[in-house]
């Protein structure tokens, strides 16, 4: 499980390049709303839960991810966007 703040994971989903939700569903095999999802949207007719509890707190809150997954491929994908 990891923790950071909401606005932290919104920091990381607006720094991604264009098309990352797009690459990172196509990757792991989800719907592209599925992988918004993860970043903060809730958009549930189309997509599915995926694992962040979001508590209300200081800097958008606090999130507990589940499965980092997601997590994991969007920094990947920003270390060889910085490359």
């Amino acid at each position: 499980m990891k923790t950071l703040t909401f606005n932290e994971l919104r920091r990381i989903k607006d720094s991604l390049p264009d098309g990352s939700m797009h690459r990172i569903a196509e990757e792991l095999g989800m719907d592209v709303e599925t992988a918004r999802n993860f970043f903060g949207a809730d958009n549930y007719k189309e997509g599915k839960a995926v694992g962040i509890h979001i508590e209300p707190g200081p800097d958008g809150g606090i999130v507990k991810i589940d499965d980092t997954t997601v997590l994991d491929r969007a920094l990947q994908i920003l270390e060889e966007s910085t490359k």
